[in-house]
Protein backbone atom coordinates (compact mmCIF):
# COMPACT_ATOMS: atom_id res chain seq x y z
CA UNK A 1 0.00 0.00 0.00
CA UNK A 2 2.65 2.68 0.35
CA UNK A 3 3.77 2.52 -3.16
CA UNK A 4 0.46 3.70 -3.87
CA UNK A 5 0.36 6.16 -1.31
CA UNK A 6 3.85 7.23 -2.67
CA UNK A 7 2.39 7.86 -5.97
CA UNK A 8 -0.66 9.67 -5.29
CA UNK A 9 1.34 11.88 -3.01
CA UNK A 10 3.47 12.46 -6.51
CA UNK A 11 0.48 13.16 -7.94
CA UNK A 12 -0.80 15.63 -5.67
CA UNK A 13 2.58 17.13 -6.15
CA UNK A 14 2.58 17.41 -9.73
CA UNK A 15 -1.08 19.21 -9.53
CA UNK A 16 0.24 21.73 -7.27
CA UNK A 17 3.02 22.50 -9.54
CA UNK A 18 1.67 22.93 -13.05
CA UNK A 19 4.46 24.40 -14.54
CA UNK A 20 6.59 21.34 -14.23
CA UNK A 21 8.91 19.56 -12.25
CA UNK A 22 11.52 22.40 -11.64
CA UNK A 23 9.53 25.66 -12.22
CA UNK A 24 10.45 26.93 -15.41
CA UNK A 25 7.50 25.22 -17.24
CA UNK A 26 10.29 22.46 -19.24
CA UNK A 27 11.30 19.42 -17.34
CA UNK A 28 14.90 18.60 -17.61
CA UNK A 29 14.99 15.63 -20.05
CA UNK A 30 18.30 14.46 -19.32
CA UNK A 31 18.07 13.63 -15.89
CA UNK A 32 16.21 10.43 -15.47
CA UNK A 33 13.68 10.59 -12.88
CA UNK A 34 13.63 7.09 -11.23
CA UNK A 35 9.62 5.65 -10.72
CA UNK A 36 9.38 5.68 -7.28
CA UNK A 37 7.86 2.25 -6.80
CA UNK A 38 7.09 -0.97 -8.73
CA UNK A 39 3.24 -0.29 -9.71
CA UNK A 40 4.95 3.16 -11.34
CA UNK A 41 7.69 1.44 -13.58
CA UNK A 42 5.34 -1.16 -14.25
CA UNK A 43 2.80 1.49 -15.57
CA UNK A 44 5.73 3.12 -17.28
CA UNK A 45 6.74 -0.55 -19.27
CA UNK A 46 2.97 -1.30 -19.73
CA UNK A 47 2.78 2.45 -21.73
CA UNK A 48 5.73 1.47 -23.85
CA UNK A 49 8.19 3.89 -22.12
CA UNK A 50 11.51 3.47 -20.77
CA UNK A 51 10.73 1.86 -17.23
CA UNK A 52 13.76 3.85 -16.37
CA UNK A 53 13.14 7.78 -17.37
CA UNK A 54 9.36 7.42 -18.29
CA UNK A 55 9.77 9.99 -21.34
CA UNK A 56 11.54 7.69 -24.34
CA UNK A 57 10.08 4.75 -26.05
CA UNK A 58 10.81 1.33 -25.13
CA UNK A 59 9.96 0.01 -28.48
CA UNK A 60 11.39 0.79 -31.80
CA UNK A 61 9.36 -2.19 -33.50
CA UNK A 62 6.64 -4.19 -32.58
CA UNK A 63 8.14 -6.49 -29.86
CA UNK A 64 12.30 -5.31 -29.99
CA UNK A 65 12.94 -2.94 -27.16
CA UNK A 66 15.89 -0.19 -27.59
CA UNK A 67 19.43 -1.69 -26.47
CA UNK A 68 19.84 1.54 -24.62
CA UNK A 69 17.50 3.89 -23.69
CA UNK A 70 18.32 7.07 -25.92
CA UNK A 71 17.24 9.60 -23.22
CA UNK A 72 19.02 7.86 -19.52
CA UNK A 73 21.33 4.54 -21.34
CA UNK A 74 20.05 2.49 -19.32
CA UNK A 75 20.85 -1.08 -20.86
CA UNK A 76 17.58 -2.78 -21.90
CA UNK A 77 20.02 -6.30 -23.73
CA UNK A 78 19.48 -7.62 -20.45
CA UNK A 79 15.58 -8.35 -20.76
CA UNK A 80 14.99 -11.86 -20.95
CA UNK A 81 10.71 -12.02 -21.38
CA UNK A 82 10.68 -14.69 -23.40
CA UNK A 83 7.41 -16.24 -24.02
CA UNK A 84 6.18 -14.94 -20.62
CA UNK A 85 4.25 -11.74 -22.35
CA UNK A 86 2.44 -14.29 -24.38
CA UNK A 87 1.03 -16.49 -21.86
CA UNK A 88 -0.01 -13.21 -20.40
CA UNK A 89 -1.59 -11.21 -23.05
CA UNK A 90 -3.43 -15.35 -23.84
CA UNK A 91 -4.66 -15.45 -20.22
CA UNK A 92 -5.89 -11.77 -20.50
CA UNK A 93 -7.53 -12.31 -24.28
CA UNK A 94 -9.64 -15.69 -22.40
CA UNK A 95 -10.96 -13.44 -19.12
CA UNK A 96 -12.10 -11.12 -21.37
CA UNK A 97 -13.56 -12.79 -24.46
CA UNK A 98 -15.39 -15.92 -22.23
CA UNK A 99 -18.12 -13.90 -20.67
CA UNK A 100 -18.37 -12.42 -24.55
CA UNK A 101 -18.44 -15.73 -25.83
CA UNK A 102 -20.99 -17.01 -23.33
CA UNK A 103 -23.19 -14.32 -24.14
CA UNK A 104 -22.87 -14.65 -27.89
CA UNK A 105 -23.84 -18.48 -28.12
CA UNK A 106 -26.22 -17.78 -25.29
CA UNK A 107 -28.53 -15.24 -26.40
CA UNK A 108 -27.37 -14.17 -30.42
CA UNK A 109 -28.47 -17.29 -31.84
CA UNK A 110 -26.13 -17.05 -34.62
CA UNK A 111 -24.93 -19.87 -36.32
CA UNK A 112 -21.62 -22.01 -35.51
CA UNK A 113 -19.77 -20.66 -38.47
CA UNK A 114 -20.29 -17.33 -37.72
CA UNK A 115 -19.57 -17.32 -34.03
CA UNK A 116 -16.02 -18.76 -34.80
CA UNK A 117 -15.05 -16.25 -37.11
CA UNK A 118 -16.11 -13.83 -35.01
CA UNK A 119 -14.31 -15.34 -31.73
CA UNK A 120 -10.96 -16.13 -33.82
CA UNK A 121 -10.89 -11.90 -35.10
CA UNK A 122 -11.93 -10.61 -31.66
CA UNK A 123 -8.86 -13.56 -29.62
CA UNK A 124 -6.34 -12.13 -32.58
CA UNK A 125 -6.75 -8.46 -32.47
CA UNK A 126 -6.85 -8.52 -28.61
CA UNK A 127 -3.89 -10.50 -28.51
CA UNK A 128 -1.53 -8.22 -31.02
CA UNK A 129 -3.11 -4.78 -28.51
CA UNK A 130 -2.23 -6.72 -25.50
CA UNK A 131 1.11 -8.42 -26.78
CA UNK A 132 3.81 -4.97 -26.37
CA UNK A 133 2.65 -3.78 -22.91
CA UNK A 134 2.68 -7.22 -21.85
CA UNK A 135 5.93 -7.31 -22.78
CA UNK A 136 6.67 -4.04 -21.40
CA UNK A 137 5.68 -4.20 -18.12
CA UNK A 138 7.14 -7.92 -17.84
CA UNK A 139 10.57 -5.70 -18.84
CA UNK A 140 10.05 -3.04 -16.35
CA UNK A 141 9.28 -5.69 -13.55
CA UNK A 142 12.69 -7.55 -14.46
CA UNK A 143 14.29 -4.14 -14.32
CA UNK A 144 12.99 -2.98 -11.13
CA UNK A 145 13.52 -6.62 -8.95
CA UNK A 146 17.03 -6.54 -10.35
CA UNK A 147 16.44 -10.15 -12.43
CA UNK A 148 17.96 -11.40 -15.02
CA UNK A 149 21.54 -9.71 -15.26
CA UNK A 150 20.07 -5.79 -14.43
CA UNK A 151 21.55 -3.79 -11.58
CA UNK A 152 18.41 -2.90 -9.34
CA UNK A 153 17.43 0.68 -9.54
CA UNK A 154 18.07 3.27 -6.94
CA UNK A 155 15.28 3.30 -4.50
CA UNK A 156 13.84 6.85 -3.13
CA UNK A 157 14.32 7.18 0.51
CA UNK A 158 11.09 7.16 2.09
CA UNK A 159 10.91 10.17 4.41
CA UNK A 160 9.04 9.49 7.29
CA UNK A 161 6.55 11.79 9.26
CA UNK A 162 7.10 13.36 12.83
CA UNK A 163 4.55 11.63 14.68
CA UNK A 164 2.55 14.42 16.37
CA UNK A 165 1.71 13.62 20.24
CA UNK A 166 -1.42 14.06 21.17
CA UNK A 167 -0.72 14.90 25.03
CA UNK A 168 -3.28 17.43 26.62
Amino acid sequence: MAGFETLLDRIVDDMGNPEGANGNGIDNPTAPVLPKSAFEAFIRGLLGRCPGCGKARLFPRLLKPFDHCPLCGQDWTAQQADDFPAYVAIIVTGHILAPIIIFMISELGLSMWTNLAIIIIMALFLIAALLQPAKGAIIAMQWWMGLNGFERPARPTVVSKPEISQDH
